[in-house]
């Protein structure tokens, strides 16, 4: 039940419309993290400033996170700031600080290089691979990507696809590798290339997966209080995941369920600015929403 994510750990500085955080625990590893935690022991592999307060290491030692792999180094940790649009969907970015990130090599410290269960969150298609390297002993690999790596280094993300059981992607990065608009089609596209399973998410739209058994569509949990989309898709990830880690079922079947409990813990992370939400909900409250997304799409 552990599982390796490996991304940034990051401060945040984000503008919605329902108001602004300056310097909020973010990065994609953090969120993988949390919400991995409701279901399996995550192991977060990244890299953090002398800046790092110490009450986020307290924060995330209290929901389960093993930070072994987390390393310190002199400097100041990653920054991003941004700015959403009206739409909660388009978003502009305002300051991107590297940091130590710039010089971010994932060493996996025994025995975190032996987990069976590996997310890799979206950072450098190099640093991917220095991850798959050292893993040897794994299960289920599950990737992430953004649009920045296909535009910047396309050659060397898809190099890692046939190492890949899992891609997740969004529609506008399926378009990017595929040239297809349709979802179907491209995801068909992207699924010839990789081991077991394509996820394409689509935001409020929820999310389609594709893989050699068939098909499923999965909903987004119908957020009526949305304060900002930062962390969505990673929490997504990291659940889904964390859920595979716990139940063991890698079918067709086993994915269904996990994209239901990604779903449920993106409209969780929402609703708040940061780890807001994540850090008052409970795993009755996580399976609360999984209950009523079933709900909404049983019919006779």
């Amino acid at each position: 039940m552990k599982v390796l994510i490996v991304g940034s750990v990051a401060y945040d500085t984000v503008e919605t419309a329902a108001g602004r955080v300056e310097y909020a625990l973010g990065g994609a590893a953090t969120y993988a993290s949390v919400a991995a935690g409701f279901y399996a022991e995550p192991c977060l592999v990244g890299v953090v400033g002398e800046d790092f307060e110490k009450k986020h290491e307290e924060f995330l030692l209290s929901r389960g996170v093993d930070l072994s792999g987390l390393q310190h180094k002199p400097g100041k940790t990653f920054h991003w700031a941004g700015r959403y649009l009206p739409d909660m969907i388009g978003r502009e970015t305002l300051d991107t600080q590297l940091n130590v990130f710039e010089t971010f090599d994932p060493v996996l410290p025994g025995p975190l290089d032996s987990l069976e269960y590996v997310f890799l969150a979206n950072i450098h298609p190099s640093l991917q691979k220095r991850v798959l390297d050292q893993a040897r002993n794994p299960r289920l690999i599950v990737l992430d990507t953004m649009d920045l790596w296909i535009n910047t280094a396309k050659a060397e993300l898809e190099e890692l696809f046939p190492r890949v059981d899992v891609l997740v992607i969004n529609d506008e990065e399926a378009r990017m590798l595929t040239g297809e608009y349709n979802i179907l089609r491209g995801g068909e596209m992207l699924l010839q290339r990789v081991k077991k399973a394509v996820i394409v998410k689509r935001g409020e739209h929820g999310s389609t997966l594709l893989t050699k058994e068939g098909m499923f569509v999965a909903p987004a949990y119908p957020v009526k209080d949305l304060v900002d989309p930062t962390g969505a898709g990673d929490s997504f990830a990291g659940a889904l995941i964390g859920w595979l880690a716990r139940n063991g079922d890698l079918t067709l079947s086993g994915l269904k369920s996990a994209l239901v409990r990604g779903a449920a813990l993106a409209s969780f992370t929402v609703e708040g600015f940061s780890m807001d939400r994540l850090r008052k909900i409970s795993a009755e409250n996580v399976e609360q929403r999984v209950r009523e997304l079933k709900a909404l799409v049983a019919f006779e």
